[in-house]
């Protein structure tokens, strides 16, 4: 079973590059199967990681905080299965 981890955060007015950057150069260990990083209008960053594991799987590595003079708020988080062929 595959697991995915998404991690969302809205960087600082004016900080968007830098969250992004910042994002990006995070390391997990160990790595996930499959990481992408994506970016939005007002300076939103969205990390999708896929693991190996079953939905209530504990102690995979998540993107930490990134604080307060990058980020405006809390990340948001969320957890996902893959559902096979759709259904």
């Amino acid at each position: 079973m595959t697991v995915a981890l998404m991690w969302e955060a809205r960087a600082v007015a004016g900080k968007g590059e830098e969250l992004l950057a910042w994002a990006t150069h995070q390391t997990l260990d160990p790595p996930p199967l499959r990481r992408e990083t994506f970016r939005a209008p007002e300076d939103r960053v969205l990390v999708i990681t896929w693991w190996d594991g079953a939905y209530d799987t504990q102690g995979l590595p998540e993107l930490p905080e990134p604080g307060e003079d990058l980020a405006r708020r809390a990340v948001h988080r969320w957890r996902f299965e893959v559902v096979a062929n759709g259904g």
